[in-house]
């Protein structure tokens, strides 16, 4: 999985979450932070464009996790850095189906 197919499907689930959730989107880029820039995109929407973008790569990310803003600084993230995490994540999860074969 590379970062540009990753980030293809975060913008492609972030669009859809703006449309099903009747808001506009604006233009999204790698430097959209979608926290600051997409309208009603709230804390209680993060784990649910989470939970779609997992499906739409095929992979399964913790509800947990939050891939749109830094844990210890709570700053948003932009598009570029929620894929570096996401990629983290999976590559983490990798490593452990690994360790458990």
């Amino acid at each position: 999985m590379d970062a540009n197919s990753v980030k293809a499907k975060l913008i492609e689930v972030l669009k859809t979450v703006q449309s099903l959730s009747g808001e506009d989107c604006p233009e999204i880029d790698g430097a959209t932070k979608p926290v600051d820039a997409l309208p009603k995109f709230t804390s209680k929407i993060w784990p649910v464009a989470a939970g779609m973008l997992g499906i739409a790569l095929g992979k399964s990310i913790p509800c947990e996790a939050n891939i749109f803003v830094d844990e210890q600084s709570k700053a948003p993230l932009a598009i570029n850095q929620t894929v570096a995490l996401v990629l983290k994540i999976l590559e983490e999860q990798d490593a452990e189906e690994v360790v458990a074969q």
